[in-house]
């Protein structure tokens, strides 16, 4: 008899635990099918303590509750709690009904940086769904996060304290067409819902509205005028058309025990500040659907996020078009695989280009939403493309909402929940800048008849768009600009420079060099070379040839077919230069034999220069000096030496000098006769024009008698 109560008293106490468990799980599973985040999260942790007997049934209920809270977790933006959640899950080998658990897990350890732990996971997921891309783009997040901060771009971030408050602000976007009332979504106090939302666990969001006074500042915002705006739901992400004429915005109503997604309202102006009753878009099929984050240039065409059925995942960005005939919206077509991941794709804006702005965590990133910039194509609405916009504007937590508040785009506002001064994981609207790329300028100045020797003292002339100035190059021949005595910097963006130099004893440089920022969209040091050819003889990298004859010697003693290359170099960099090619002999032997070998060696040059590298024949005249005109050296310290540049005292090679060293110094005699054997050039005409110079004299492709 005893034992047959203590059996019923067991089974009575096993039915009550059940039963309990059972309200428990019940409770918290209503819960966060409605979305109501914030209190199903409670809910099934109390389901998941409550859970405590063994058994395969027993671990999936409790497994299915851990991963519910990290869910929950997730959408209220607790990362830590989320992953700590998942983390059960995960141990409760909740991957098994759900892989999911390993995709959203390393989500959240991105967003924390343990980018090693959220590779793992990633990877964990691949093997186990492996035609999901959202795995290899968390996986070449996690890879490549250290590049993405390396090549931050240099954008200037602030934030916009005189607007955030301690609650949720999100989403700005512009109602007026000069960019001076900001609009953005807000759970601050003095909110119309005083309640809180139970999806967000934040007060209830109105639209808000700051204008930029005289000193342009934002002044304290207001909420949006107008009856039927801000109720006791959540209003925010409001767009414009392009005359502020229509607002478009998204509201998200909250009703116990109905699982209502948010929906887009359209209300037209009122006067300058206030706006008529809002109407609802029909744009869903089921009143579950989500439909919000509106996007419009001209109040017809209108880009939205959804979570509707045919997508590709999660919630992505959807269009539709207003026909005026039948006053309606039609149905909303999917913006297709250009722009849509398995990942959720939400908050379109356009820039002023009309590329468009949209923020997804399907592709690779920093963590969390990153935005993204989709190229227009043509006039039609498409766009094609995306690029993410990088960091700094992007970090490891969620940013999006991106507008342009500048014609270059170069400044605007975005929303982050970056660590901020209300917190981590707050959103709040920040600033971006990108302050002017920084120029500089360094030019050489170059003797062409001296191996591109510096030239000091050359007049250095720039012309631009905001007029001329000039400078004197230094002993190593460069001059060098960056700012002006003002501040103010001598090369700026978008603009186009002509240099020009010149020199007493020098040829004048009547084309000079081009230089252009258009399109250099960063900091540039340009450093530029410069060069002159003087009036005197040009002194050509040494050619040698073989006794007696004009046979060129190209072996390791001398490279005569190299020098030649030199010269045909300086003959295409200097596309109207027409030069005089001299070779000359040292004056043993008799002169008549000397000029006859000179002019041989001359044209054996012109012959090489015109037929094996292609040069125009009119642009050289080859000319044989014999031993008549002696070189100028330049001896400093005992040693003589052919650059001008040396600082030598000057000595010309003629006969007599020469021969002063027969006895003393044979080495020397021969050493100062083979300086004398060389081969020069003389610019004969910089403005050689292929249309009107005369044809070349056919002489000098034939060899006189010797």
């Amino acid at each position: 008899m005893k034992i047959k109560v203590v059996l019923t008293l067991l089974l009575l106490c096993v039915s009550t635990l059940t039963f309990a468990q059972n309200k428990a799980i019940i409770k918290a599973n209503e819960a966060y099918a409605r979305e109501n985040f914030c209190d199903a999260a409670e809910l099934c942790k109390t389901a998941y303590a409550k859970i405590t007997r063994k058994g395969s049934g027993a671990q999936k209920k409790k497994a299915d509750m851990a991963f519910k809270a990290a869910e929950c977790y997730r959408h209220t933006e607790r990362y830590r709690d989320a992953n700590e959640w998942y983390d059960r899950a995960i141990l409760l080998e909740h991957y098994e009904d759900q892989p999911l658990v390993y995709l959203y897990n390393a989500d959240m350890l991105l967003k924390m940086r343990e980018f090693d732990k959220a590779k793992e996971n990633y990877e964990k997921y691949k093997n186990l769904v492996p035609g999901d891309a959202r795995a290899n783009a968390g996986i070449e997040s996690c890879t490549n996060n250290k590049i993405y901060i390396a090549e931050k771009k240099p954008y200037v971030i602030e934030n916009q304290t005189a607007i955030n408050k301690p609650e949720f602000d999100m989403a700005p976007m512009f109602g007026d067409r000069k960019a001076t009332k900001l609009y953005f979504g807000s759970s601050r106090v003095g909110a119309t819902g005083k309640e809180t939302n139970p999806r967000s666990c934040e007060p209830y969001m109105d639209i808000w509205v700051s204008e930029l006074d005289k000193k342009e500042n934002w002044t304290e915002p207001y909420k949006v005028v107008g009856e039927g705006i801000n109720t006791e739901d959540d209003e925010g992400t409001v767009c414009f058309d392009s005359r502020s004429k229509l607002m478009f915005f998204t509201r998200c109503p909250n009703v116990k025990k109905q699982n209502l997604g948010c929906d887009i309202w359209m209300s037209e102006a009122k006067g300058k500040k206030e706006w008529k009753e809002p109407k609802k878009l029909s744009l869903k099929s089921h009143d579950s659907i989500s439909v919000g984050h509106p996007c419009t240039e001209d109040g017809k065409y209108l880009i939205f996020a959804s979570d509707m059925p045919g997508g590709y995942g999660g919630r992505d960005l959807w269009y539709t078009t207003f026909d005026r005939k039948t006053d309606s919206w039609a149905a909303p077509k999917n913006m297709g695989p250009e722009i849509n991941t398995k990942g959720n794709e939400l908050f379109p804006t356009f820039a002023n280009n009309g590329d468009l702005f949209f923020s997804t965590d399907g592709r690779p990133g920093l963590g969390g939403l990153d935005i993204y910039r989709a190229t227009k194509v043509g006039e039609d609405n498409k766009w094609e493309n995306p690029e993410n916009v990088g960091s700094p504007i992007n970090g490891e937590n969620n940013d999006y909402a991106m507008i342009e508040a500048s014609e270059d785009g170069r400044f605007g506002y975005f929303t982050s929940e970056r660590k901020g001064p209300n917190g981590e994981n707050i959103p709040d609207i920040y600033s971006y800048e990108q302050p002017p790329y920084i120029y500089s300028l360094k030019v050489t100045a170059q003797d062409l008849g001296e191996n591109d020797a510096p030239i000091e003292g050359a007049i250095i002339t720039v012309s631009g768009p905001d007029g001329n100035w000039t400078g004197i190059t230094e002993e190593d021949g460069s001059i060098f600009w960056d700012k002006k005595p003002a501040g103010d910097r001598y090369i700026n963006e978008s603009s186009d420079y002509t240099l020009k130099i010149s020199k007493d004893g020098y040829y004048e440089d009547t084309v000079g060099m081009q230089l252009t920022t258009i399109d250099v969209n960063y900091d540039q040091d340009f450093i530029m070379n410069m060069g002159l050819f003087p009036k005197r003889p040009i002194r050509l990298p040494e050619v040698r040839y073989v006794l007696n004859q004009w046979t060129f010697i190209n072996d390791s003693t001398c490279m005569s077919l190299d020098s030649l290359d030199r010269v045909y170099q300086t003959l295409m960099d200097h596309p109207n230069l027409v030069l005089e090619l001299s070779s000359h002999t040292d004056s043993r032997g008799r002169n008549d034999r000397n000029k006859t070998l000179s002019e041989n060696r001359a044209r054996a040059c012109y012959q090489y220069l015109v037929e094996t590298k292609g040069i125009d024949p009119r642009r050289l005249v080859p000319v044989g000096k014999g031993e008549e005109s002696p070189r100028e050296v330049f001896l400093k310290d005992g040693v003589y030496h052919a650059s001008r540049n040396s600082g030598g005292e000057s000595t010309m090679l003629v006969e007599s000098y020469i021969n002063g060293f027969r006895r003393s110094n044979k080495e020397l005699f021969s050493a100062l006769h083979t300086m004398n054997r060389r081969t020069e050039g003389a610019v004969l005409s910089l403005g050689f024009d292929p249309a009107t110079a005369p044809p070349a004299d056919p002489k000098y492709m034939e060899y006189l008698p010797y």
